[in-house]
């Protein structure tokens, strides 16, 4: 039998596959070129965030893989998704439909349930790197899809936890007035009080609100050290900056739960001084974040978000694991992804678990004073590292009907 090869298979071991039923290992030379989508927000809120910065790391991962894998070129296409659930299905499935292997990205979770529901249907691969509802690796989550970069679940925890471990026990909520605001608000309250805070109580403010004189006002009167903005976007830019020209922040520690460096780069300093915030990555942590970043700020001339490094982290990981399993196979490929540790310059000894929540450290900072920073991308100091099985929800914990299943069918 040696000499005779079919297709990188000896005869020998072909007969073997096809007598036992087994399907032979597909070749990615025999699946065409691997393309990768890169689903996001160009215009809108999140655009600084992931937007092209988003598309140009996942091509920093296609060049940092040799530009093609088990011999066949890596194709990125990318798109705009209006952050409208019915235009990134749209997208989705005519890029799945015309050989797209992988859509990552995914600015909304709303965008992001529609996109994942298609790859389930599809049997192709989602990789959410800037969306956050917990929800994904909840009860919608899929066995095509990896929560990659953050979740809400764990901006909860690092910063209610942090903040409280610190010293902040007495907290008071502003709150988005829909569903998101107030699943953030819920999840945070209850990690204050289990770390041993006390909520004294909270207001709700409508979404895009322009003027929050009188719930800052409301906040100021419940005598808490801590207001949490369960909020988002230009509602907590907004918010902080009114803050900060009442007075509010001579009597209440401001905490965001969720805002990125972009967010702070915007406020500047001197209205940011004191944030505190959690984020999965931030540039000038050590040598590899600098020596990324660096390339990433020669091509965009900003300093990358958490998201674009999870757009590259994830990338990165799944050519790997293509490369690794011999095959673009979705199913093949995901299984190599939760057998692989992750590892690049944002994540160390990462995991991918069977809910499709990848498991990383957090870390919790504060946005520096003027006098402390150096440069105009010199805005954080780290307060506290959290680690991954700490920051996010344990899998027994979530609803997963997959984590179910595995459960119900145990011997």
């Amino acid at each position: 039998m040696t000499g005779l090869r079919w297709k990188g298979l000896s005869i020998g071991l072909a007969a073997s596959c096809l007598a036992a039923g087994l399907a032979l290992p597909a070749r990615a030379a025999d699946q065409g070129p691997v393309k990768i989508g890169v689903l996001v927000d160009l215009e809108g809120t999140y655009a600084d965030i992931g937007g092209l910065g988003a598309v140009e790391a996942v091509r920093m991962a296609v060049e940092d893989v040799g530009g093609s894998v088990l011999g066949q070129p890596i194709e990125v296409v990318s798109a705009g998704g209006q952050n409208k659930a019915d235009v990134a299905a749209s997208i989705a499935r005519q890029w799945y439909d015309s050989g797209v292997d992988v859509i990552t990205d995914l600015p909304s979770s709303a965008m992001a349930l529609a996109v994942m529901n298609l790859a389930n249907e599809k049997k192709k691969i989602a990789l959410v790197t800037s969306a956050g509802s917990s929800d994904i690796t909840g009860r919608f989550c899929s066995p095509y899809t990896a929560h990659w970069t953050w979740d809400t679940y764990a901006m909860a925890k690092g910063t209610g936890s942090g903040v409280v471990a610190q010293g902040g026990t007495d907290w008071y909520f502003l709150t988005a007035d829909y569903v998101f605001g107030q699943a953030l608000e819920r999840d945070t309250a209850a990690v204050v009080k289990a770390s041993g805070g006390r909520v004294l109580g909270a207001v709700r403010a409508p979404l895009n609100t322009q003027d929050f004189s009188s719930f800052l006002l409301q906040a100021q009167a419940s005598k808490a050290k801590i207001l949490g903005l369960a909020n988002g976007g230009t509602d907590t830019t907004n918010a902080i900056k009114q803050a900060r020209e009442f007075g509010l922040t001579d009597s209440m520690q401001l905490v965001a739960l969720i805002a990125f460096l972009s967010d702070v780069h915007s406020l500047g300093l001197k209205v940011a001084q004191g944030l505190l915030l959690t984020e999965a990555f931030y540039w000038d942590q050590d040598e590899a974040t600098r020596a990324w970043s660096r390339r990433f700020f020669a091509r965009m001339k900003r300093m990358p978000s958490m998201t674009q490094a999870g757009a590259y982290s994830g990338a990165l990981h799944y050519l790997k694991a293509v490369k690794a399993a011999g095959s673009k196979d979705p199913d093949a490929v995901m299984a190599q992804m939760r057998r692989t540790p992750i590892e690049d310059f944002m994540t160390h000894g990462g995991t991918l678990r069977a809910d499709g929540r990848v498991i990383r450290d957090m870390y919790l900072f504060q946005a520096k004073t003027p006098a402390e920073s150096t440069g105009e991308w010199d805005l954080y100091k780290l307060v506290r590292r959290i680690p991954g099985d700490e920051a996010f929800r344990p899998l027994n914990e979530g609803g997963c009907p997959l984590v179910r299943t595995e459960k119900e069918t145990r011997p």
